[in-house]
């Protein structure tokens, strides 16, 4: 029998209902278990101690000094804590829990972490500030007086608060962690990460999309950066990588304009965060080595139901180098423990407007629960003479390796336990190089990767105002920085001595170069004559795009479809909607006729002429490894969040027996209703922390209609009851239903008795639990989907 937890007043409240950021309990927690929820009832104890501002009345009619402003009687450091999880440390974040003196090494935040403020104000030079309330005026109705420091530096500071965007990837959100390695790779790669079994890594990273504005929906069909920043004891290695494998060019040439393409259009600034639009179109439809990228960006993974649950690769084809200076060529994959989910496009765009933040609050909400994302790591190896054996070629970024011809050898973990004590200070100015890689890892001859090299660290240059950028915390290395590199803005460091060259002797001939100890570039032989161009084999552009589809199951097809759909009935031209269907043949008329059918395109273009007659025959036709359906994850229902829907006369006990039973599996529970509060209960009382018009059906996973005579008749007579119980079906997932919420079900134009996939329904006092997380842990059950919706 689960436990009856109960709040004040007796009143059944699930623990989880205090885990959220945007909303909770009208009751604050009696006990707390987790250190997250350990942390709101501090903090609503402190709130609690200052009922009013009780200085705000000596603002008025005042003569003479302010009163000093007042303090909570019962302030405690947890309240002021950014994140319970400040207590997971490492070589980079520093010692766990609030800093203290002397506590920190060389790189470590500890030694730039802020403790929380207490006691009085002060500007910026220290001194103890009076008055925060009011500016210098010559009277109270004067004229406000020049001479006015305080305000002139409150003022000035606000002024120059915010820096400029990132050009792509300016929407992010990011969190600390490590790497451990599973093994030794020595035999590979003199690397420090992969240097000895068990060995961890502190490391940060940062998901992002690419196409929107800094403030744009989380939602958005676009690429998800994965940005990783590993501070090894050779220095910062970034690994600068994508939730897709391939890219839209071949050639950092052309990244300007692919940008210029998806962003909004210059004349009118629309659309934000989207690529339906004619210039996306009109530019990738002239770019036919964009079409196995489009595959991708059409599909479910351009819409991940989590950060935490999308897969990570570094694109490119690196080189791992062993001290002896033997090179093999690696590529980078990163698979999530939870598995690959998605949203579906008409769920994506509801979240949008319900919580733009979605993704960023998923992530910040695990991480502080204590549900650390964790991802293996793996490569695919390749052996440098076998490089020129497939039909594609190895430095083409819009190309893969199938895993049925490489596989895929994990070697480690990624784990993030540690979110940020600062947005600004850590997300929003950790900047990330493709340059930067440390000995053990070297580049090769990938042309895009080239100008990404040249790229990041001009962006950075400009976004955080000079070249002083790795002296930003977040940025500084966990080894000391040892170079004759001075001054320049926002310069740091105070150097000591008069040498600032080298070679010298008059400072004993430091620093010096570290010969093989150091970075040593592989040996490459090169020649050729200067030309430009490229290989023969970066002329096939539709191999792995019918690879693609062909991988995908029915229902991700069928997104596809759609998404190509929506997509291209944004255009406004239709000779680009008619040349993209033309270049979508040469991959299959099973995707290209159904959009051009939905698209009112009623005669056929022919196929886009090749760019060459030269025939590449794939070595793979279909793929294990391509569709999310691949990878269902390992880790059951573990924060999957789950709605029960409550109104008074509601059967709290079975609300208390589901929500137990669910919360023992790790999943989150809320309980919404019309109102916040108590709602009466036919044996047990319970509070909603939610309603149906602050947390709808599209920011949870899963629903259970826990019956009760009285609930089921409130919710037959409200429609946003109704309409939360058919967008969740909808959207294909999974639904208990009990005694009279079957009557819900059917008012909601779904037939209880039609034994739907993942819908359960059991009579009064039944238990469906078990075979709803079944349900849960398949995610979706696109059986349910239809076109056009039934509901």
């Amino acid at each position: 029998m689960p436990n009856d937890k109960k709040g004040k007043g007796g009143t059944y409240i699930p623990e989880t209902a205090y885990l959220g950021t945007d909303g909770g309990p009208a009751s604050a927690p009696a006990s707390a278990d987790r250190a997250a929820v350990k942390q709101a009832k501090v903090i609503g104890e402190v709130s609690a101690s200052m009922p009013h501002n009780d200085t705000k009345a000596s603002e008025y009619g005042r003569a003479g000094a302010p009163p000093a402003g007042s303090v909570s009687p019962v302030f405690d450091d947890l309240a002021a804590a950014s994140t319970p999880s400040e207590m997971n440390s490492n070589a980079k974040t520093g010692g766990a829990g609030p800093v203290k003196d002397g506590q920190f090494k060389d790189g470590s935040l500890d030694k730039d972490r802020a403790p929380p403020p207490q006691g009085p104000l002060t500007t910026n030079q220290g001194v103890l500030m009076a008055d925060n309330q009011s500016s210098l005026k010559a009277g109270l109705r004067g004229p406000a007086l020049l001479k006015d420091f305080i305000l002139r530096e409150k003022i000035t500071h606000f002024d120059h608060e915010r820096i400029p965007e990132r050009v792509v990837h300016a929407r992010g959100s990011g969190a600390h962690g490590f790497f451990e390695a599973f093994d030794s790779l020595e035999h590979l790669t003199c690397a420090a990460p992969f240097a000895e079994k068990g060995k961890k890594t502190p490391v940060f990273v940062r998901f992002s999309t690419v196409a929107g504005e800094r403030g744009s929906k989380d939602t958005a069909r676009d690429v998800r950066g994965f940005a990783i920043k590993f501070y090894t004891d050779q220095g910062n290695w970034d690994l600068v990588a994508n939730n897709m494998p391939v890219f839209f060019i071949q050639d950092a040439i052309k990244f300007p304009d692919l940008v210029h393409a998806v962003k909004p259009e210059p004349h009118h600034a629309m659309p934000q965060a989207a690529s339906a639009h004619d210039t996306f179109w009109d530019f990738v439809s002239l770019m036919p080595e964009s079409t196995h990228m489009l595959m991708w960006q059409m599909s479910d993974r351009a819409i991940p139901r989590s950060y935490r649950m999308m897969q990570g690769f570094g694109v490119h084809t690196f080189r791992f180098v062993t001290r002896e200076g033997k090179a093999t060529f690696v590529k980078f994959h990163l698979t999530p423990k939870l598995g690959t989910h998605s949203l579906v496009w008409d769920e994506a765009v509801k979240i949008a407007g319900a919580d733009p933040d979605f993704h960023r609050r998923d992530l910040w909400e695990a991480i502080d629960a204590g549900e650390y994302p964790e991802w293996t790591f793996g490569v695919q190896l390749i052996p440098e003479e076998d490089a020129e054996k497939f039909s594609f070629d190895l430095l083409d970024s819009t190309k893969i390796i199938p895993e049925e011809l490489v596989p895929v050898t994990p070697i480690g973990r990624l784990v993030l336990n540690r979110n940020p004590d600062n947005f600004f200070a850590e997300t929003e100015q950790v900047a990330f190089c493709a340059a930067h890689v440390i000995p053990g890892i070297d580049f090769t001859n990938d042309p895009l990767l080239a100008g990404r090299i040249h790229s990041y660290q001009d962006t950075q240059l400009l976004r955080l105002g000079g070249p002083n950028f790795h002296e930003i915390p977040i940025n500084a290395a966990v080894v000391p920085v040892n170079n004759n590199q001075r001054d320049g803005f926002h310069r740091q460091t105070i150097h000591r001595g008069k040498v600032a060259y080298e070679p010298n002797s008059l400072a004993g001939g430091c620093p010096f170069q570290a010969g093989n100890a150091g970075f040593v570039p592989f040996p490459e032989p090169v020649s050729g004559v200067e030309l430009t161009g490229k290989p023969e084999k970066f002329a096939e552009h539709y191999n792995q795009a019918r690879l693609f589809f062909n991988s995908q199951t029915p229902a991700e097809q069928k997104h596809i479809i759609d998404a190509f759909a929506f997509e291209l009935g944004k255009v406004t031209v239709p000779a680009v909607r008619e040349r993209t269907v033309s270049m979508l043949r040469n991959v299959t008329d099973a995707l290209a006729i159904p959009v051009a059918k939905k698209l009112g395109i009623t005669k056929l273009p022919p196929p886009m002429p090749p760019a060459t007659d030269k025939v590449f025959k794939p070595e793979v036709e279909k793929s294990d490894f391509l569709s999310l359906r691949s990878f269902p994850g390992e880790a059951g229902i573990r924060t999957r969040k789950v709605a029960i829907l409550c109104e008074d006369g509601v059967d709290g006990a079975a609300v208390r027996n589901v929500a137990e039973a669910l919360i023992a599996e790790g999943a989150v529970v809320r309980l919404v209703s019309s109102r916040l509060g108590a709602i009466t209960g036919e044996s047990l009382s319970v509070e909603a922390d939610t309603t149906y018009e602050a947390s709808p059906s599209v920011v949870f996973d899963a629903m259970v209609l826990p019956g009760g005579k009285s609930a089921a008749e409130a919710m037959m007579k409200n429609g946003e009851a109704l309409g939360f119980v058919r967008t969740l079906f909808r959207h294909c997932k999974p639904m208990l239903v009990i005694g009279e919420g079957a009557q819900v079900l059917k008012k909601a134009d779904i037939d209880p008795t039609a034994s739907y996939p993942g819908v359960h329904v059991v009579a009064k006092g039944g238990d469906g639990t078990a075979d709803l997380i079944a349900s849960m842990i398949k995610h979706r059950h696109f059986e349910r989907e239809t076109d056009p919706p039934m509901v």
